[in-house]
């Protein structure tokens, strides 16, 4: 189960969020290669940040996979996920930053 996690410090307050958990639902499925019904978007706002020593508006976020990560996923992501951002949030995609996760990665000598 895929799951992104959006942090972001633009206070969401009458902002219509419903297209950027659908766009980034639709995104995470299509990208990693799981199905829309187990990606998890949660969206965090008016989280204090600071990035370039400035607190404009930015986002942080998380994604966390069983498989389906590979470099060209990753960048797919980075590029995609920035996109809707910018798109919904006027958070430039230069202020952006996602962590990829994969929890497979690390299964190859384990004796589970």
């Amino acid at each position: 189960m895929p799951c992104l996690y959006i942090t972001t410090n633009v206070n969401l307050d009458g902002i219509e969020t419903d297209p950027i958990f659908s766009e980034a639902t639709t995104a995470v499925s299509t990208i990693i290669g799981k199905p829309q019904k187990f990606v998890m978007v949660i969206l965090k706002s008016s989280v204090p940040i600071s990035f370039e020593g400035n607190k404009k508006a930015a986002a942080y976020a998380e994604i966390v996979s069983m498989g389906g990560i590979n470099s060209e996923v990753k960048r797919k992501l980075i590029s995609t996920i920035g996109t809707i951002l910018e798109t919904h949030l006027s958070i430039p995609r230069t202020r952006f930053f996602l962590k990829v996760f994969d929890t497979t990665a690390f299964r190859k000598n384990s004796k589970m």
